[in-house]
């Protein structure tokens, strides 16, 4: 083995995020510690989603292995090499415990290090790093699936035009782009050159010859959940439209997101019959992310993990007030809504379902991936959040599945993204969530 090649040590959470990440670096040697592999088979047998990417990760190990020696070295191809790191002596403060699996892991790294290496060590976990570093390793995060949020894709721009230009696009309904390149199904929002009125008129890239389409834009309430601003307006019009069978939605608390999707989840099921049923899911973050068994009593374990979505059906029943709409408890016993956690999502094929999957930014591209792959035949898949309200310790607004899905598919025809700004709940409750 050559010395001073770049080696990248990683740590047990980047399998986590990413079964397959070691074969992220390009002809490199990429060392996974024997020690991952100890918390890797600690967290096999876990139900929810980190129980999954660790059986994921082994297999994927386990498929290399039988290509040749881990503990001399098996090619990658990515023209890197992968082995799995033993315990070796290396120079350690005096106090650096080593009952500590991190501790061990950071161990190896450090003595690929001292044996002349240039280490990184590739951690999601924060004061993994910083210990790492104060040790004298460059120690990065896993960025293969980084978005940044400065550029972050918003499924809108603004522009204007005549007065003249938009009565004509109005009355035919088609008006030729000449501006900058628009994604699929991304708004363009027109104010009139000169309107004190401050009068905005949408238009939708279709994919045909740069054209956009007029929309009439959603004034009428959907469920009695009415639009409050132009950009919920144009969320309803990728929420009600069954060509576009992915939806993102970002924004902070209070701008609607998840009133919106459910209210047009139960539109499009109930009266328009498009749909079979509503399956709503969330990540199970605060409840430690598994449910365990028992599925008798499955309702009664998640009432208070999805008491959110509770509070924003209950909302909807008292707008609509329809008959058809009697209580919660109705909508769940008749299956036209089911309550599911993301751990058995994953194992279903789900046609012609309104999928919502709220909080999205607390699940990983992998699980993000896993997710979507499970919409069936005629299905529609929503997902909501906000990246800057993470609960996740292995996440960050530029690493979350929602903002990754976000910019993978904003040039798909198939997929339509929002990003909402302006909280509709009160004033107080604005202040609270842009100041604190």
């Amino acid at each position: 083995m050559k010395k001073h090649e770049k080696t990248f040590v990683i740590d047990t959470n980047v399998l986590i995020h990413r079964p397959d990440a070691f074969l992220s670096f390009r002809e490199a040697l990429v060392v996974i510690p024997l020690w991952v592999f100890e918390e890797l088979d600690n967290l096999k047998r876990d139900l929810a989603g980190r129980g999954r990417s660790a059986r994921q990760a082994i297999r994927h190990i386990n498929d290399y292995s039988k290509k040749g020696n881990l503990q001399t070295g098996v090619k990658l191809p990515t023209g890197g090499t992968l082995i799995v790191g033993l315990d070796q002596d290396a120079n350690i403060p005096k106090d650096f415990s080593l009952e500590k699996m991190d501790n061990k892991i950071i161990l190896c790294a450090l003595s690929y290090l001292q044996t002349g290496h240039e280490v990184f060590f590739v951690s999601k976990d924060i004061n993994a790093r910083i210990k790492a570093a104060v040790l004298g390793l460059k120690a990065v995060d896993y960025e293969n699936n980084k978005v940044s949020m400065e550029f972050l894709y918003e499924g809108v721009i603004e522009s204007s035009a005549t007065e003249e230009n938009l009565t004509g696009f109005q009355k035919s309904g088609v008006m030729e782009w000449d501006g900058r390149a628009l994604m699929p199904n991304q708004y363009v929002l027109f104010r009139p050159v000169k309107d004190d009125k401050k009068t905005v008129h949408i238009g939708r890239q279709t994919g045909e010859n740069h054209s956009l389409k007029y929309v009439e834009s959603w004034q009428e309430p959907v469920m009695g959940v009415k639009p409050l601003n132009i950009k919920q307006r144009v969320a309803f019009d990728l929420l009600m439209d069954d060509s576009v069978p992915l939806v993102t939605m970002v924004g902070k608390a209070g701008t609607g997101k998840t009133l919106m999707a459910l209210a047009s989840a139960l539109k499009k099921t109930i009266e328009d019959k498009q749909y079979s049923r509503v399956l709503v899911s969330r990540p199970i973050i605060p409840m430690g992310q598994d449910l365990g068994y028992l599925p008798g009593e499955k309702l009664a374990k998640m009432s208070h993990w999805m008491q959110p979505i509770f509070d924003n059906l209950e909302y909807i029943i008292d707008s609509a007030n329809k008959q058809n709409l009697k209580s919660i408890y109705q909508l769940l016993n008749n299956k036209i809504i089911e309550i599911e956690a993301i751990t058995y999502i994953r194992g279903r094929s789900l046609p012609r379902q309104f999928i919502i999957i709220d909080e999205a930014q607390n699940l990983t591209p992998h699980e993000v991936k896993t997710i979507v792959s499970r919409a069936g035949e005629g299905s529609k898949v929503v997902l909501t959040g906000d990246p800057y309200q993470i609960d996740s310790p292995y996440l960050d607004a530029e690493s979350n599945g929602l903002t990754y899905l976000v910019e993978a598919f904003k040039g798909e025809s198939l997929a339509g993204h929002i990003s909402l700004a302006k909280s509709e709940r009160s004033s107080l409750a604005e202040l609270a969530t842009d100041l604190l």
